[in-house]
């Protein structure tokens, strides 16, 4: 399902209504201390309707009346339970989606001898390999190890857009329950029976209602506080109605209370907290708590590892440079030539380079009777030997023990580019032929695109960005400087991870960081936000409290925004609820007591008609402003990256300003509507 209609959905819809009615149940409202007054006034006023009914009273007893407050009451609890309903429905439905994918799913596990057996998915164990044709579902969360493929991935995200997934690099992993939807793939499924995605979410799913935040926690106190006030303000008004000679009605003092109160947020506040973990999973992003989300929000230091994350992951060829007197496009081809042995994605990229630079293209050697020479981690070396040419590729101390084996050590001309390059932070392979060196071939790291442009949003947001790394000084300050970093922690350690961490937190501060490897392990922990990778090791994922499912270490930087974003509409709305009472002050108010004093009419600013349909006005608009804002609520408020001053003045413009302007109108139009039907 698209984003958006994934929020009005049919089913989610309907079942949302069902659970607005469980909802009322005076034990889950007890958790909603400002929708359980509510709840309590509409059953105060319904006893009251219904002795009305029974036993009337000429004079005082206005049924039409009394019976729409009723109604509007339970209204106004039955929308906030609606819209706490549609965020856990989102959820629900989701995993119910692929709760259904997994127990219908057929595997093609492979067997001994590369024959499969069909078997159903949750049979599935860890390593476990399996083929999946094009149409049919991923039996299980795992990792690409042959194949490329176009991947529907709208049961968990949300996005009908189809993503590539293929072999190798960062784009490998894979979920359980979304469908292939062109070519072949194998996979080597990761996870057990019960440690899946699906597994996860249903979790999540089911302890969604019972998780509170700190802030939510303080938030709840906040309108708990209010509520109590507003209760006592309204219980000695009816003394002082009674001595003005205009006593109130039970209707009339709960439609007051209901309104003063704030509703609106407490209505809204459950659904914003459960949808901004939604929407962490919308985004493959597995929270482990609510309060992980929150504190992503409150970010002040962002740990980030080089490789992988700031980098592409691995170095690329960018430059030949070659020695006196030999010609650029010589170096290039015998690079090229030497490198066709070497798998490595460094070695991929030399024999790009020199198709781009210089036109040049894979050949034909068996002509030849080529012995290629491949790439190991023990020489550090590849090449080839051919048609009387011996040519060789690989690091500086490499080649020079290659060298000198035949006599010949490095030229002081190439020495002074190998220093160059390192102290540039890149890294020098020299390239040799018949025992000579020709030039040297230049690797850097390179930076992801935009990179620099994120990180400066970060400064905007007050967030600073700290560069984790293993290189050396003048590698990292290079590479940091072109990132656009604030700070870099170079020749890292896992001990001096811990020790950036404390000392950031020591100073009053939240971290972030992201890792994947037990080295990181406790790093992750001590960090506020430890964001694990799926395919890392099982104890980084454990230390973390979030796990990414696509192992895209970038994506720390979106669940700071999805935190930010949480807390901003969290702010918004609570402006927003509490500047309505303005104008519901002088909707009910002149109604109340302008019959005992005259003067108040001077406060009938809107011009309501007459004191019941003022009040009821009053209350229908009450109830509808929290269906207005469920998709707000759910969907969030527009991140923008500013400072929490720039981001006050913005809310309390747009919030607090609109808090107090739409309900004048909206309530000025219902008084109408309801005029005009002859309901008040």
């Amino acid at each position: 399902m698209s984003k958006k209609t994934a929020i009005w959905n049919t089913q989610i819809v309907k079942r949302a209504i069902l659970d607005s009615f469980v909802k009322l149940n005076p034990r889950k409202m007890m958790s909603n201390p400002v929708m359980f007054v509510v709840e309590v006034g509409s059953v105060l006023t319904t006893l009251q309707l219904i002795r009305g009914v029974v036993s009337p009273i000429p004079g005082l007893t206005n049924t039409g009346f009394e019976l729409q407050i009723t109604l509007w009451l339970w209204f106004t609890v039955l929308f906030a339970n609606f819209a706490e309903a549609m965020a856990e429905g989102r959820g629900k439905a989701q995993a119910d989606n692929l709760r259904k994918s997994r127990t219908e799913t057929i595997a093609h596990r492979v067997r001994s001898g590369a024959s499969t057996e069909d078997v159903p998915a949750p049979d599935l164990r860890k390593d476990d390999v399996v083929v999946v044709y094009a149409g049919e579902f991923i039996p299980g969360d795992g990792e690409i190890i042959e194949g490329v493929a176009s991947v529907d991935e709208s049961a968990i995200t949300g996005e009908s857009a189809p993503v590539i997934r293929e072999a190798g690099g960062d784009r490998s992993a894979v979920t359980g329950g979304t469908r292939v939807l062109s070519d072949q793939i194998k996979v080597r499924i990761t996870s057990n029976p019960g440690e899946t995605f699906v597994d996860r979410m249903i979790e999540l799913v089911e302890g969604a209602e019972r998780q509170k935040t700190p802030n939510e926690i303080a938030l709840n106190i906040l309108l708990a506080g209010l509520t109590i006030i507003f209760l006592l303000a309204v219980v000695t008004l009816q003394p002082f109605a009674i001595y003005s000679s205009a006593p109130q009605t039970i209707f009339v003092l709960v439609a007051l209370l209901v309104c003063l109160i704030p509703t609106t947020i407490g209505g809204l506040l459950s659904a914003i907290g459960i949808a901004g973990m939604d929407r962490l999973i919308q985004h493959n992003v597995l929270a482990m708590s609510g309060r992980a989300v929150e504190a992503a929000g409150d970010v002040n230091t962002l740990l980030l590892d080089k490789t992988g994350t700031i980098t592409l992951g691995n170095r690329q060829a960018t430059a030949f440079v070659p020695l006196p007197g030999v010609d650029e496009k010589e170096l290039a081809e015998a690079a090229q030539l030497s490198s066709l042995a070497d798998e490595t994605p460094e070695g991929r990229s030399i024999v790009v380079l020199a198709k781009e630079k210089y036109g040049l293209r894979g050949r034909e050697l068996a002509p030849h009777e080529a012995t290629f020479v491949p790439f190991t981690a023990h020489t550090r070396m590849s090449g080839v030997d051919f048609a009387s040419r011996e040519i060789r590729k690989g690091a500086a101390d490499a080649i020079q023990k290659y060298l000198g084996s035949n006599g010949n050590y490095l030229a002081t001309d190439l020495s002074r580019i190998v220093e160059r390059i390192s102290r540039e932070g890149g890294t020098p392979l020299v390239v040799a032929e018949d025992h000579l060196p020709l030039g040297v071939i230049q690797l850097n790291d390179i930076v992801k695109g935009g990179m620099a442009e994120r990180f400066k949003q970060m400064r905007q947001m007050g967030i600073r960005t700290v560069m984790i790394t293993g290189d050396n000084q003048l590698t990292a300050a290079t590479i940091a400087r072109e990132a656009g970093v604030d700070d870099f922690l170079a020749e890292a350690t896992p001990e001096d991870k811990m020790a950036l961490i404390k000392r950031e937190q020591e100073g009053g501060k939240l971290v972030a960081m992201t890792g994947d490897g037990t080295n990181d392990a406790p790093a992750l922990a001590q960090a506020d936000v430890g964001l694990a990778m799926n395919t890392g090791t099982q104890a980084a994922k454990e230390a973390g409290n979030m796990v990414d499912l696509d192992s895209n270490p970038t994506k720390l930087i979106e669940v700071v925004e999805i935190g930010k974003q949480l807390l901003m509409t969290r702010g918004a709305l609570t402006t927003f609820s509490i500047a309505n009472d303005v104008a519901k002050y002088f909707a009910i108010i002149p109604a109340m007591f302008a019959a005992a004093f005259p003067v108040l009419n001077a406060l009938n600013i809107m011009g309501l008609r007459t004191p019941q349909s003022a009040i009821l006005s009053a209350v229908i608009f009450n109830a509808l402003i929290i269906i207005a804002l469920i998709p707000l609520a759910l969907r969030g408020v527009k991140y923008r990256p500013m400072s929490a001053a720039s981001l006050l003045r913005r809310n309390l413009l747009i919030y607090g300003l609109g808090g107090i302007v739409v309900p004048f109108f909206g309530i000025k139009i219902i008084d109408v509507i309801i005029h005009s039907l002859g309901l008040a």
